[in-house]
């Protein structure tokens, strides 16, 4: 069943074996941060790389993407050995990871570049991103409104965004000083994150226990 095969994507990598089919995709789930967490834990993703995609400003900056008119959504470009998880698989965590019944954003984050989407490259992730998100609206019982949009250039995000949930630099948050690693779950917790999509996805939510 699809919660079993959810279950089999989701365990956390005890070594990396040498991936011999790697393969790229690219989604969009509100905060990057927070993405590249998630699937970073996943058996078979070799890494995840915080970053913007789908607007026409070249080379944006956070600032720039966050403030809006860019056209950019704040976006995770995920490298995965297709020999141990299948994009099927990443689609499948990928619903049940966010809220995509919002078209305004994603939890505490709003607006334009925190919006969900799946960016596809050819034919044969098109057919597969619409067969997951058909399956995901099937169980949810709700209209999903993340869409299903071509791949453009992908920019990598500032170099201190990345891997951000496991940082140990010091930053200034609304409760103090804090290491970012312990930034990253505050900010978490605070957005509403995992307590959503516990609430959408129940018992299929595949990583609010990660936190």
């Amino acid at each position: 069943m699809l919660g079993a095969a959810i279950a089999i994507g989701v365990a956390m990598q005890c070594g990396q074996a040498q991936a011999r089919d790697v393969q790229t995709m690219v989604v969009a789930g509100g905060c990057f941060w927070c993405v590249e967490s998630d699937f970073e834990s996943v058996t078979g993703v070799i890494e995840a790389v915080s970053g913007y995609t789908g607007g026409s400003t070249e080379n944006p900056t956070y600032r720039q993407v966050t403030r809006g008119g860019t056209g950019h959504y704040e976006a995770v470009e995920i490298t995965y050995d297709a020999d141990r998880v299948s994009y099927r698989q990443l689609l499948d965590l990928f619903f049940r990871s966010v809220d995509p019944t919002d078209a305004g954003g994603q939890f505490c984050d709003r607006g334009d570049s925190y919006r969900t989407a799946i960016f596809v490259s050819n034919s044969a992730q098109q057919a597969q991103a619409e067969a997951a998100l058909s399956a995901a609206q099937s169980e949810l019982g709700q209209r999903i409104v993340t869409p299903i949009l071509s791949a453009s250039h992908f920019y990598d995000a500032e170099d201190y965004h990345q891997d951000y949930y496991e940082g140990r630099n010091i930053v200034v948050t609304r409760a103090g000083p804090k290491r970012q690693s312990e930034a990253y779950k505050f900010y978490r917790e605070g957005c509403g994150r995992d307590a959503r999509v516990r609430q959408l996805w129940g018992n299929n939510a595949p990583f609010v226990d990660n936190h």
